[in-house]
């Protein structure tokens, strides 16, 4: 859990269930404290060197995504990809600076003075390195393509229409129709970058002597990641604001035109298979959650550095993401929701509750609670068509805030809420040893392993078959003996 909320946050009764809880807008601010004061130190530029100019857009956006990740073999290589595929851009003055973000999150982009940017999680995602090749050649084709530029004078001239069309014709109809027509104009503008930035990233990569199917067999990954994580948290169309296709939008029109197109350029050719180096590269990288933000570990979330730990009921399946723990109990119909929050330190909990989280909802008794014997207090609130459980305990200068919701409020529902809550405790020093990360680790595949048997050596929370499919780009449940997997370890 990356963020903590700044100011009290009121949510609207009528959402979605967990975009209600998981998704909703806030601002943000590091967990215990100033976020400038625990950002790392901006590391010196390597190969590629830095460019001189958008550095306030770099610090804000490597705090967006939990700093940087040190990982000297995997920056080595894509410092040495980069290279490549600048020579074959067509600009080789250009220059570039690789940066990887600690994020479990699946995303890359770029800023338009060349500074390109790719999460751990979409590291772990990709099997050679023609997909990463793929992804940055992409993101290379956005910057040379001024695209940056484009859509923000494009953003600019669509704020001035709507502000003219609202003050001159003196009608905010007029204004909020011209800022519609906007946005539509935009969502093409945007879905015509991301054809063209697909038909430069590919022939950049054919160029610079990759393969061009990498690009095919990145999209395909990502298409599967997204639906066994809207499987998991039972998303349907709603995408994490901060995944890949959420800025990145996925259609079969891209998929099928980079096909096309990778088909086209690599007919006759022989590319050399460029797996292994890639995989060694990735041996070791954090997986998952980082310790420094919290862990999910089944149905608990400890924080290491915050010092604390609970458990949420069963059947709930728990993700850390920027600004709250959330949580999904599908079968149920049941949402979680796990973030601090800033209360004065001389105001009592039961003041901060009755201050109303949900909006038009009717909040019953505020009682006291003592969860490992800290300060804390509970009550339920109800709307037309949810309940809630809320909780707000103090520990360690921060006040946490638990909020579960349900559509089917029961007494065995509430009791479990309740005791999920109660779970709440400091962490000891025994505790240490499951405050490790987990890891990427290589396998070798000899003749008596399956699928399952490597799935069942994964430390993964959940869905180990599916996550070690899903890692390992598999479509069949088939592995090939001698060849090299990837499989999560403590």
């Amino acid at each position: 859990m990356l963020s903590a909320v700044r100011r009290r946050m009121r949510l609207p009764l009528s959402f979605a269930l967990l975009v209600a809880l998981a998704v909703a807008g806030c601002d943000t601010l590091r967990w215990g404290g100033n976020e400038a004061a625990v950002l790392p130190a901006p590391q010196a530029p390597r190969v590629m060197g830095a460019p001189g100019q958008g550095d306030g857009d770099h610090r804000r956006l490597v705090a967006a995504f939990g700093g940087e990740y040190s990982a000297p073999a995997m920056e080595r290589l894509l410092d040495q990809i980069a290279a490549r595929l600048v020579a074959a851009s067509g600009e080789p003055s250009q220059r570039y600076q690789v940066t990887i973000l600690n994020s479990p999150l699946v995303n890359a982009f770029a800023l338009p003075d060349g500074r390109l940017y790719v999460t751990r999680g979409l590291l772990a995602l990709a099997n050679d390195e023609s997909e990463i090749a793929a992804v940055m050649a992409h993101e290379i084709a956005h910057v040379i393509a001024k695209h940056g530029a484009q859509r923000a004078e494009l953003e600019r001239r669509a704020t001035v229409a709507s502000r003219v069309a609202t003050e001159v014709l003196q009608s905010r109809a007029a204004g909020e129709a011209v800022a519609a027509q906007g946005m539509i104009t935009l969502a093409g503008f945007s879905r015509a970058q991301e054809l063209q930035a697909d038909e430069i990233g590919v022939a950049m990569i054919a160029k610079a002597g990759f393969d061009p199917e990498g690009a095919v067999r990145f999209l395909a990954a990502l298409g599967r990641q997204s639906a066994m994580r809207s499987s998991l948290f039972n998303l349907g169309e709603t995408q994490d604001k901060m995944s890949f296709l959420a800025t990145h939008p996925s259609t079969p029109e891209r998929t099928a035109r980079a096909q096309a197109a990778a088909k086209a350029l690599a007919a006759g050719k022989t590319v050399p298979n460029d797996r292994n180096a890639y995989l060694q590269a990735l041996d070791g990288m954090v997986y998952g959650d980082d310790p420094a933000e919290g862990l999910v570990r089944g149905r608990k979330f400890l924080h290491p550095r915050l010092g604390f730990e609970f458990t949420v009921p069963d059947g709930f399946a728990l993700e850390n993401t920027a600004s709250a723990v959330i949580g999904i109990n599908s079968d149920q119909g049941q949402a979680f929701r796990f973030d601090a929050i800033a209360v004065a330190s001389g105001l009592p909990l039961s003041a901060a509750i009755a201050t109303g989280w949900i909006e038009n909802t009717k909040l019953g008794n505020i009682n006291p609670i003592s969860p490992s014997g800290l300060e804390g207090a509970t009550s339920v609130a109800h709307g037309a068509e949810w309940s809630f459980r809320f909780a707000a305990i103090r520990f360690g200068g921060n006040v946490y805030r638990f909020m579960f919701a349900a559509r089917d409020f029961t007494q065995a529902a509430d009791r479990s809420f309740l005791a999920s809550i109660e779970s709440f405790r400091p962490l000891g020093a025994d505790d240490a040893g499951r405050s490790r990360p987990l890891r990427i680790t290589l396998v070798t595949a000899t003749a008596n392993d399956t699928v399952e048997s490597l799935a069942a050596r994964m430390a993964a929370p959940d869905h180990a078959l599916a996550r070690f499919l899903l890692l390992n780009g598999l479509t069949k449940p088939a592995l090939k003996v001698g060849e090299t997997y990837k499989i999560v370890s403590e």
